[in-house]
C-alpha cells in the first residue's frame, strides 16, 4: 500500500519522534511505499489564509494553495498520524492541515449541499499513534475530541469504509522508559501487521 504518513511535533527528540521513526521503519519493514510527510520539516503553514476561506467552495480554485498535498493524500491508500495530544486536541499544525486540505472537492462532495458524500472513499486504512500527558480517565472526561475526529471525522470521509485504529499513550507525565520501550516495541509491531 501507499501509506501517507503526517507527523506533527516540532522536537526531533521527542517520544512523538522516535514513534515517528518506528512507524516509518516498521511500514518499510512490512513492504509498503511511504510517504513521509513531516509538517514541521517541511514548514506547513496551518493558517487558512482569508482567500482560501473565501474559495473554500469553489472547487475549481480552492486547492490551488495546498496542491501537492492534496495529490499526496490522493494517491495515498491508506493514512498514518503521529502527533501529541495537547490540551486534549491535535497540534494547531496538524489542525491546519485538516482545516486547508480536507476540503471540497477533496474530501467530499458539496455539489449537492443536502447530500454532502465522502470523498475519500479510496482509503483503505487509518491509523492514530499519539500520545497523552494526562491519564485515559481525564481523556474521557473530557470527551477525547482527537479520538472523535479520527475515528468519527476521517471515517465519515471515507464513507465507513477505513478501517481504523487509534494507539494512543497515556499519562506521559509519569512514563518510564521500560514504558515507553513497550510501547514503542507495541506501535512497531502493528504498523508492520498494517
Amino acid at each position: 500500500m501507499r501509506v501517507l504518513v503526517l507527523y506533527a511535533h516540532p522536537v526531533e527528540t521527542s517520544f512523538n519522534a522516535a514513534l515517528h521513526r518506528r512507524v516509518i521503519a516498521s511500514l518499510r519493514e512490512a513492504g509498503h511505499e511511504v510517504d513521509d510527510c513531516d509538517l514541521y520539516a517541511e514548514n506547513f503553514n496551518p493558517v487558512l489564509s482569508r482567500e482560501e476561506r473565501l474559495n473554500y467552495h469553489d472547487t475549481a480554485l480552492n486547492q490551488q494553495p495546498v496542491a501537492s498535498h492534496v495529490e499526496r493524500l490522493k494517491r495515498a491508500d491508506a493514512i498514518v498520524l503521529v502527533f501529541p495530544v495537547w490540551c486534549f486536541g491535535l497540534p494547531a499544525i496538524l489542525k491546519g492541515w485538516f482545516d486547508r486540505v480536507l476540503m471540497p472537492g477533496v474530501s467530499f462532495d458539496i455539489s449537492d449541499p443536502a447530500k454532502v458524500k465522502p470523498a475519500l472513499t479510496h482509503l483503505r486504512k487509518i491509523a492514530a499513534v499519539t500520545t497523552y500527558g494526562r491519564p485515559r480517565w481525564m481523556a474521557l472526561y473530557m470527551g477525547d475530541p482527537p479520538r472523535r475526529v479520527i475515528r468519527r471525522y476521517l471515517g465519515a470521509l471515507t464513507g465507513r469504509r477505513a478501517k481504523i485504529e487509534y494507539l494512543a499513550y497515556y499519562h506521559m507525565n509519569v512514563a518510564t522508559p521500560e514504558t515507553l520501550a513497550r510501547h514503542l516495541d507495541y506501535v512497531g509491531e502493528r504498523m508492520r501487521r498494517f
